[in-house]
């Protein structure tokens, strides 16, 4: 969010700029006008959204593109059950956009404040062996590329693009319209419980594949995994939603409010978070509902933090979680926010974590307050040794070096990155670290 006095900065408060200007385009048109006056000027643009991203990904030295504005569906096409949007409308705002049409987003993650070409772009996902991120329900695109012009993507019009810019990470133009294709709307059935840790990760490929969605989390210093598993039933299936009550006990007072008196409280006294976190584990994460999809895939989020996520493939899940636990108990961290683990299909998407290969995410986090470095730099080692990913929006140390051979189509994107953008007019220093210059 760009503050008074003209400084952005994003969520985790990782990073923060003072851009040379600031837009707010409110058309497409716009948004070229922004688009070719700096091409002229010879300054950066970038466009950015929620700010949710951990690392620079979207930066704007030069002139930043603020899209709130450019919001709202475009076109519905009923029949094929797709929908287009403009690039800055906010996931939790798709639900009430697609419910007059009966439709519904096939999966989504559990933060729902990004915009839709922010999720995109950095490969957000959700969890569930049968469904790929966000980015694998584009089916078309509108992209104003360095000259000012519209790139369009769609089945009868340059579709071999569409694996490019699906998640193009910010590099190939501005993304102003997405094309989604939707499922009918529908109840996920909701289990959320504790269960013994050992047992769940040593049936971690059973759980992933049996169930439509499954995850758990992990307090370190415990031996519980807080388990969700969630079913996908029809619209119409009778439902038993949380209570207004429940959700603020739940989800507010616990899940926000006594989650942050614990992180101040750990970083106050790490000696106590062992103690706190087995607390913790007792009283999150044991109950049961059903509700609209949207209302059961995302929860609300209120303690800052900070993040890394690697995609490891699928099969070497489990063993990657183990050395994760270890490297946390060899050095003796006190690491007082939980662990998250997801599993999701493969997908053909040239810079997605999950390209070629059905896959498993681990994530770790620590309160924005406490330091991180030293535990996502270990953990990293570890993910980097069964092949992992890192996550575009996520916090990691990989440079374009590292990253080339875990893509196999890292130098296509780059040459139509070259194509596209030969003067680099989308370039941050995030991206010419991952990238290349």
């Amino acid at each position: 969010m760009t503050r008074p006095g003209g400084v952005w900065q994003n969520w985790a408060r990782t990073e923060r700029v003072r851009p040379q200007r600031v837009e707010y385009p409110t058309t497409v048109e716009a948004v070229r006008r922004s688009v070719r006056a700096a091409a002229a000027r010879g300054i950066p643009v970038k466009a950015v959204g929620a700010g949710h991203s951990f690392t620079g990904i979207a930066v704007a030295p030069g002139v930043l593109l603020e899209l709130d504005d450019l919001s709202g569906i475009v076109a519905v096409d009923r029949e094929r059950s797709r929908v287009r949007m403009l690039a800055g409308t906010r996931l939790h705002q798709v639900p009430a956009l697609l419910a007059p049409f009966g439709l519904a987003m096939a999966n989504l993650g559990d933060i729902d404040r990004q915009s839709i070409a922010g999720a995109i772009s950095t490969g957000t996902h959700g969890t569930g062996l049968r469904f790929g991120g966000i980015a694998t329900q584009v089916v078309g695109a509108v992209l104003v590329t360095a000259d000012g012009e519209l790139l369009r993507i769609a089945d009868d019009e340059n579709p071999e693009l569409l694996p490019a810019v699906a998640v193009g990470l910010g590099a190939l133009g501005i993304l102003v319209e997405v094309t989604l294709q939707c499922v009918p709307a529908f109840v996920l059935s909701a289990l959320e419980r504790p269960e013994p840790l050992d047992d769940v990760v040593a049936d971690l490929d059973a759980r992933g594949a049996d169930a439509d969605h499954f995850e758990f989390y992990w307090f370190p210093h415990t031996d519980v995994a807080l388990t969700k598993t969630n079913t996908r039933l029809a619209a119409d299936a009778t439902t038993s939603p949380l209570s207004l009550l429940t959700r603020v006990v739940d989800d507010h007072l616990v899940g926000n409010g006594v989650h942050q008196a614990v992180c101040s409280l750990g970083r106050a006294a790490p000696p106590l978070v062992p103690t706190v976190n087995r607390l913790s584990a007792k009283v999150w994460g044991d109950r049961a509902f059903s509700d609209a999809s949207h209302r059961v895939f995302a929860t609300s989020r209120g303690v800052r933090f900070r993040e890394m996520e690697y995609a490891v493939p699928r099969e070497h899940l489990a063993d990657a979680f183990r050395g994760m636990q270890r490297v946390v108990d060899e050095n003796g961290w006190r690491v007082e926010f939980p662990v998250e683990v997801r599993v999701a299909a493969g997908d053909d998407l040239w810079m997605s974590t999950a390209h070629g290969r059905t896959t498993g995410y681990i994530a770790v986090h620590r309160y924005w307050r406490a330091p991180h470095e030293e535990y996502f730099a270990a953990v990293e080692e570890v993910m980097l040794d069964f092949g992992g990913r890192p996550h575009w929006g996520k916090l990691h140390t990989l440079d374009a070096a590292a990253l080339r051979p875990r893509y196999p189509r890292f130098d296509d994107f780059t040459a139509l990155r070259d194509r596209l953008d030969p003067d680099r007019l989308f370039r941050n220093p995030y991206l010419d670290r991952v990238l290349g210059e």
